[in-house]
C-alpha cells in the first residue's frame, strides 16, 4: 500500500511504525473471509482491509477521528484472525491499537459512551472494586428491560446480563509448602477479572504445578495486565499497569531464579507478550519489558514443555475445545492445549469455524453487545453440534461469554488437567465413569 506521510509525521515513532504496517498491505482481501465482523455484517468497512483504509486516511491527514471511523474501529474485536490469514504479514494488532489510542485522544464520544467506558476502566481491572460491583448487580437487573430500549444504555444491560447470579465460592488458598520443589521457579499471574469470576482456575493451576515440582514465587505487587484499558485506547493507563507488573516480576527475578511467568488467561498472555513492543520507546523499561515478554508463557504452553507423568484417572468424557482468539491468533498456540487434553485421556473434538471469535473480546460483549450476541450464538451452535460432554478453553472472557448461550459445562483447560493428574474433580462436570490409576507422585 502506498503511503504519503510527511517527514514530520514520521518523526513520531508510533506513526512510523503504523506506516510500515500500512505499506505491508497488498489489498488482497484474504482477511475478509476470516473476519468475524465482516462475515456477520457484510460491510467492507467492517473488515480489516476496510479499517486499514480508514486508519490510513485518518493518520495521513493528521486529523481527529470522525464518527464513521470510530464506528468501524469500535466494531473490531481485535481477534487477530486477519493476522493468521494475511499472506503479507500485516501486523494489524499494532495498527488498530495505534488507531484506538488516536481515537481516545482526538474524539469526544457521546456522554453515555464516555461514562460506560470510564466505569469499565475504573472497575474491571481492580478485583476489590469488581467484586463489590458484582454484589450490587442483582439490584440493577430490575432495570435491564428499560435499559435495553435505549441504544446508548444497552451496554449497561449487557453488563448486568453478564454478571454472575451467584458469586463463586471461595477456594482454598494454594500452599506451595505442600509440595516438593525440584523444578522450575515461576510467577503465576493472578489476574483481575478472572480472580473474581473464577478463582478456582488459579487454585487448580497452583495444585497442578505444585504436584509437578514447580515453585510458584509470590508476586504481591502484581496488578492487571492492562489489556482491558489497552483495547479501549487508554494507553497511559495500560502502560502504567505494564510498568507496575514489570517492576514486580523484575523484583522476583532479582530475588532468585525466574524461569517463566505463567498466565492462565490467554487475553492477558497476548498483552504481556507484547510489553516489549508497547514500551519499546521507554529507555527505563524497554529492556526489562522485552525480558518479561520473553518469560511469559500460557499455562498450556508451559505444561507442554514439562515431562508429565501418567494421568491418575481415565476420564470417560468428550471435550469440545474452543481455542480463544488470543490463544490461536494472538499467541499462535494451537497444538499444545489439544495434545495435553488427549494425553490426559479426554476425547477432543474441534467445532466448525473454530477460527471465528465467540464475541467476548474483553469488553466487546458489553460495548458491542448486539454483534457479540450474534457471534456467541453462532459459536454455541457449532460447539453443540460436536455433541461433546463439556467445553474446554483457556480464557475467562470466552468462558463467561459462551456460558451465557449454552447449558454445557465450560471449564478452563488447566482445571481438567489438574483433575486428570490427581486433583479434585471439578464440581460442574457431568458424572462420568472413571477408572482410578496410580496417584501422581510429587516430583
Amino acid at each position: 500500500m502506498q503511503t504519503s506521510f510527511t517527514l514530520a509525521q514520521l518523526a513520531d515513532p508510533d506513526v512510523a511504525e503504523s506506516e510500515k504496517i500500512l505499506r505491508a498491505c497488498v489489498h488482497c482481501g484474504f482477511c475478509t473471509a476470516t473476519c468475524p465482523t465482516y462475515v456477520t455484517l457484510g460491510n467492507e468497512l467492517d473488515s480489516p482491509r476496510g479499517r486499514i483504509y480508514l486508519i490510513k486516511d485518518m493518520l495521513e491527514a493528521g486529523r481527529p477521528a470522525d464518527a464513521e471511523t470510530v464506528t468501524h474501529i469500535d466494531r473490531c474485536l481485535s481477534c487477530l484472525s486477519c493476522m493468521t490469514t494475511c499472506p503479507s504479514g500485516v501486523h494489524y494488532m499494532h495498527l488498530v491499537d495505534h488507531a484506538r489510542a488516536h481515537i481516545e485522544k482526538t474524539y469526544k464520544r457521546p456522554l453515555a459512551d464516555r461514562f460506560i467506558r470510564a466505569l469499565l476502566a475504573k472497575i474491571l481491572p481492580f478485583p476489590a472494586r469488581f467484586r463489590t460491583a458484582l454484589k450490587f448487580a442483582g439490584l440493577g437487573r430490575v432495570f435491564v428491560p428499560l435499559l435495553r430500549k435505549s441504544e446508548a444504555l444497552k451496554p449497561l444491560a449487557a453488563m448486568l446480563d453478564l454478571a454472575p447470579r451467584e458469586m463463586p465460592a471461595p477456594t482454598k488458598p494454594f500452599s506451595a509448602s505442600e509440595y516438593a520443589r525440584s523444578g522450575p521457579r515461576v510467577a503465576l499471574l493472578a489476574g483481575c477479572a478472572q480472580s473474581v469470576l473464577d478463582p478456582g482456575i488459579n487454585t487448580a493451576t497452583g495444585r497442578l504445578l505444585g504436584r509437578l515440582g514447580v515453585e510458584i514465587a509470590p508476586t504481591p505487587d502484581e496488578t492487571c495486565c492492562g489489556a482491558l484499558v489497552h483495547h479501549m485506547g487508554r494507553e497511559d493507563e495500560a502502560l502504567a499497569f505494564a510498568r507496575r507488573n514489570i517492576d514486580a516480576w523484575t523484583r522476583v527475578a532479582d530475588g532468585g531464579r525466574l524461569d517463566a511467568i505463567v498466565v492462565t488467561a490467554s487475553g492477558c498472555g497476548t498483552t504481556i507478550k507484547d510489553y516489549g513492543f508497547m514500551l519499546r520507546n521507554d529507555p527505563a523499561y524497554a529492556d526489562k519489558a522485552a525480558h518479561v515478554s520473553a518469560l511469559a508463557k500460557d499455562v498450556t504452553e508451559f505444561l507442554a514443555a514439562l515431562d508429565l507423568p501418567e494421568p491418575a484417572i481415565e476420564p470417560a468424557l468428550t471435550v469440545a475445545y474452543h481455542s480463544a482468539c488470543s490463544m490461536q491468533h494472538g499467541q499462535k498456540i494451537t497444538r499444545q492445549p489439544k495434545e495435553l487434553l488427549k494425553k490426559a485421556g479426554f476425547a477432543v473434538k474441534e467445532p466448525r469455524e473454530g477460527h471465528l471469535c465467540c464475541g467476548s473480546a474483553g469488553t466487546y460483549n458489553i460495548l458491542q453487545c448486539d454483534i457479540s450476541r450474534r457471534l456467541r450464538d453462532r459459536k454455541v451452535r457449532n460447539i453443540e453440534a460436536t455433541e461433546a460432554d463439556l467445553i474446554a478453553t483457556g480464557n475467562i472472557g470466552c468462558m463467561t461469554q459462551i456460558a451465557g448461550g449454552t447449558s454445557l459445562p465450560i471449564l478452563h483447560t488447566v482445571e481438567l488437567m489438574d483433575w486428570a493428574y490427581g486433583g479434585p474433580r471439578p464440581a460442574t462436570l457431568p458424572s462420568p465413569k472413571t477408572k482410578a490409576l496410580q496417584p501422581v507422585a510429587a516430583r
